[in-house]
């Protein structure tokens, strides 16, 4: 399948899945099939120039907190295009993993720390609307989005740039001197074989732990969901607090399987280490990367101006370079050890859901299996 064509059937996928905030609880999801969208038919891409400042872009100035789950390595591919275009403009990054700046952020509630959010999970966004700390905001370049990436509301409360998904990282030097077979689906990683050879993060602190775990609830239903997961942690050696740590951990040979996701898989792949990067054949659980405005007493013209930034053309090829699937057209082809059709990968996934029980899914969780998780 051809590359625009795919990130196009991406919008059919996505519209099983719009991103409303739930008003109540939703019953726990049957287990589900997976489905190839349909196809459409291409459209031609929007043009990719980038333009030059604005007189008010340009006298635009002041310091900046910006609160990011992206990852160290892309973070410093994309921001120096922004310190580039505007540098009078500080930006001070606050980096973690999806569940700590997520924490971070619900905590702060009463007294904001941060002006933006970048790259978080969409479904910890939804968390904090609800708690009316979003500012809507229309960024520039609004148009290009497609309705499946952003918050229907006009204005939006937040913004989608792109989706990551689970893949496992499997070190095939450790796993041919073990002699053991490469897996290939959720369900081979119960073999007794791998007991204490898997790493997985921590859905409390790991947004990559949580969209594992939630597809592995929808897939199944909870209650063989829980069965499953009961049987995998057999075979955990521990669950670490960050979604990338299991991949570096299987690239240096620390441990045979890391439970993670796709941009990390390909990239250490890439960069030359024993990485087999694995899709589940039962589907991938997903997230969106999505930025969103804080509610702040004052709300400085430079955090609206990040935001307008970070869904420009300029960057939004950036994303692309490292996902499949972005929230606006772009020309840059799928990353090379991606399936050849990323949707079909995805599982249907249930957002509201998701959003609606993360408290208490996180809560069961820790009960079962948090003896195993590594110290803070």
């Amino acid at each position: 399948m051809k590359p625009l064509l795919t990130r196009r059937l991406f919008a059919l996928c996505m519209a099983f899945v719009l991103l409303v905030t739930a008003c109540s609880t939703p019953a726990a999801p049957q287990a589900q099939e997976t489905a190839a969208p349909a196809a459409t038919e291409p459209q031609a891409p929007q043009a990719q120039e980038t333009t030059a400042p604005t007189a008010t872009e340009e006298a635009v100035k002041g310091e900046i907190t910006v609160y990011t789950a992206l990852e160290d390595d892309q973070i410093a591919v994309y921001l120096p295009l922004f310190e580039a275009k505007y540098p009078d403009i500080k930006v001070n990054i606050v980096r973690d993993s999806t569940g700590i700046i997520t924490a971070k952020l619900l905590a702060e509630k009463d007294n904001p720390q941060a002006d933006v959010v970048w790259g978080l999970a969409a479904s910890s966004l939804l968390i904090a609307d609800q708690m009316g700390m979003l500012e809507p905001y229309a960024p520039a370049g609004l148009e290009k989005i497609r309705p499946n990436f952003r918050d229907s509301r006009n204005p939006p409360h937040w913004v989608g740039i792109d989706a990551w998904f689970s893949a496992f990282c499997v070190n095939t030097v450790e796993l041919a001197a073990k002699n053991l077979p490469m897996p290939k689906s959720w369900e081979d990683l119960l073999n007794p074989a791998y007991k204490g050879l898997v790493v997985m993060p921590n859905p409390n602190s790991s947004g990559t732990g949580y969209l594992s775990v939630s597809a592995i609830l929808q897939l199944k239903g909870e209650e063989e969901g829980w069965k499953y997961l009961d049987a995998l942690h057999e075979n955990i050696a521990t669950y670490t607090h960050s979604g990338s740590k299991p991949c570096k951990m299987a690239g240096a040979g620390e441990t045979v399987i890391g439970i993670s996701f796709d941009y990390r898989a390909i990239k250490q792949k890439a960069d030359g280490q024993p990485i087999e990067p694995v899709f589940p054949s039962e589907g991938s659980g997903w997230e969106i990367e999505a930025n969103a405005l804080i509610k702040k007493s004052n709300i400085k013209p430079a955090a609206r101006l990040f935001l307008d930034w970070a869904i420009s053309p300029e960057v939004m090829e950036k994303y692309a370079a490292s996902y499949p699937v972005t929230a606006a057209e772009t020309s840059v082809a799928i990353p090379e050890g991606y399936p050849a059709d990323p949707v079909a990968q995805l599982i249907p996934n249930d957002f509201d859901w998701a959003a609606a029980n993360r408290e208490r899914i996180l809560a069961e969780w820790l009960k079962r299996y948090d003896a195993k998780s590594e110290p803070k």
